[in-house]
């Protein structure tokens, strides 16, 4: 006897999100159920592409599915239904933005290197260079040509290895001239980049903000519809007391902070092996116990985060020893933003007070 998309429906309510300590079924992750003669059609509400624990959970559906005799074809949709805002970049599924309190901490390092990472996961990914001031993200993310321009005249964003980079160093002719712009000015251009370049769908758009809690990283937070936002710090007291304000800016912002990466944490000195914490130790540990985050990395010192030096992201470098240390803060970074998404939506069906939907069982998989 076939199995009904109910009957479906209530098996797939074993499989756990071990993220939010829920049922997919009870949060109203599963938006859709078909079923055909020999497959079942299963819709979920995820919007973190390459997350782990969004493959793992699907490779779960895929059991449950296959048990009941059928082949598994998944699919993810969220859009306005589940809560999300399609209006501002519409194709891009996840903007996150990477702040830091002060600058010198290695912030635009990180920013690149998480770019560079989800887009080797297989994620569509690209890079706003958001630091007017202090453009460097071409410094590591180097792209061949130019900005192109669409018969609409929206900017089309060059690409480093597959990333798509956007960055006002484009625009300067020498790439030692000071970009002069007083705060209207820095505010239009990011206007700009958001409301005028041609991204495609996108995956993930990296916000790589300017340092501080000024202007700029105000009205990006106030324009763009955030997933979460990465703290870079380093261990230092005064990094660590500015990394603090900034989390206090996206929280009276309600833009969800994804966690804290502890940058140039220790030194693994290469002669004797022994770890040393040449600009102390704990910061992050604070900022994760007093704001209730994760420390999604603690990055070592390393000569290969000196960019100056650099031929493109460490985390594509895979004769470094921290590219290890990289990807598992990417993949860190993935899942955070899909722990979030999937709570979000989890709350705007409750408060819906919505049942799992499910299609007549003779919904043909491929409509």
């Amino acid at each position: 006897m076939t199995i009904t998309a109910s009957e479906l429906t209530d098996r797939l309510a074993a499989v756990e999100d071990p993220m939010n300590d829920d049922d997919i079924v009870s949060m109203g992750l599963v938006t859709d159920v078909a079923i055909t003669e020999d497959a079942a059609r299963v819709t979920l509400a995820f919007n973190a592409p390459y997350a782990p624990t969004e493959i793992e959970i699907g490779n779960a559906i895929r059991d449950v599915v296959e048990d009941a005799g059928l082949e598994p074809d998944l699919r993810a949709s969220v859009g306005a239904d589940e809560g999300f805002d399609d209006d501002v970049l519409p194709d891009v599924k996840n903007v996150v933005a990477v702040a830091s309190g002060k600058g010198g901490v290695g912030k635009t390092t990180v920013a690149a290197n998480l770019a560079a990472g989800l887009n080797d996961r297989g994620a569509r990914v690209g890079i706003l260079d958001a630091d007017v001031h202090g453009p460097n993200v071409p410094r590591l993310l180097p792209t061949a040509n130019e900005p192109g321009v669409t018969p609409n005249d929206e900017i089309v964003p060059p690409a480093s290895d597959g990333v798509r980079v956007m960055s006002t160093d484009h625009m300067m002719p020498d790439g030692d001239e000071p970009a002069v712009m007083r705060g209207p000015m820095v505010n239009n251009v990011m206007m700009k980049f958001v409301n005028e370049v041609e991204w495609g769908r996108l995956d993930y758009l990296v916000v790589d903000l300017p340092p501080g809690t000024g202007d700029a990283s105000l009205n990006l937070l106030q324009t763009l519809p955030v997933a979460g936002v990465v703290v870079v710090t380093t261990p230092q007291e005064m990094a660590v007391a500015d990394a603090r304000k900034g989390l206090r800016l996206f929280e009276d912002h309600d833009a969800p902070v994804l966690g804290v990466v502890e940058n140039m944490a220790a030194f693994h000195c290469p002669n004797c092996e022994d770890v040393h914490d040449p600009f102390g130790s704990g910061g992050a540990d604070e900022i994760s116990d007093d704001y209730d985050v994760p420390i999604l990395s603690e990055l070592p010192v390393h000569p290969d985060f000196d960019s100056g030096d650099m031929d493109g992201p460490t985390v594509r470098d895979d004769d470094s020893a921290v590219q290890d240390d990289l990807f598992e803060f990417v993949d860190a970074t993935a899942d955070r933003i899909g722990e979030i998404n999937r709570q979000q939506v989890a709350e705007h069906v409750a408060e819906r007070g919505d049942d799992v939907p499910t299609e007549p069982e003779t919904a043909n998989a491929g409509d």
